[in-house]
């Protein structure tokens, strides 16, 4: 018996049958879609690298990038407009440095979550890039490795730092 339902409301549930007119793939599928997603903008200003973090992202079926920016004053304009769950931001970006664009993202779209992936290691830019309340820093040469791991653990809510 079903915790919670009668003995008659358990006597009607049923197998899905092949015969249902869903098939067990779309039934799946459906119990798949049905989890959160996170939406995730990229921001990134070398196209191999933006590939690159959408195929890595790509490999969890819950997260999917909506958008991608080549510059810091596209990635403001863009998390205004989407408000997405979360932002992966470089800090060496032009027109508008990464570091500045998160301060502005912040106004913006205050709800969403900045992991910095960069190739700055100083301990001084890392923590100007968390001082901008960013909740994770990813070094670029450790991101094949690290990159999945803190954006999970960035949008369950807690605060990894790789430097």
């Amino acid at each position: 018996m079903f915790a919670g339902r009668s003995p008659a409301e358990t006597a009607q549930v049923r197998p899905m049958q092949t015969s249902d007119s869903k098939t067990w793939k779309e039934h799946e599928s459906a119990t798949l879609n049905a989890r959160p997603v996170a939406r995730i903008l990229i921001v990134e200003d070398f196209p191999a690298y933006r590939r690159f973090i959408c195929s890595t992202l790509g490999e969890s079926i819950d997260l999917r990038v909506i958008a991608e920016a080549s510059d810091g004053l596209e990635a403001v304009q863009k998390a205004a407009q989407l408000k997405p769950d979360l932002i992966l931001l470089d800090i060496g970006l032009p027109t508008v440095n990464g570091i500045e664009a998160a301060r502005q993202i912040r106004k913006v779209s205050s709800e969403s979550k900045i992991v910095f992936l960069s190739q700055e290691t100083s301990a001084d830019i890392v923590e100007a890039a968390l001082s901008t309340g960013a909740c994770g820093y990813v070094v670029k040469t450790k991101a094949a490795t690290q990159l999945l791991a803190v954006v999970k653990a960035a949008i369950s809510g807690t605060r990894p730092v790789t430097a």
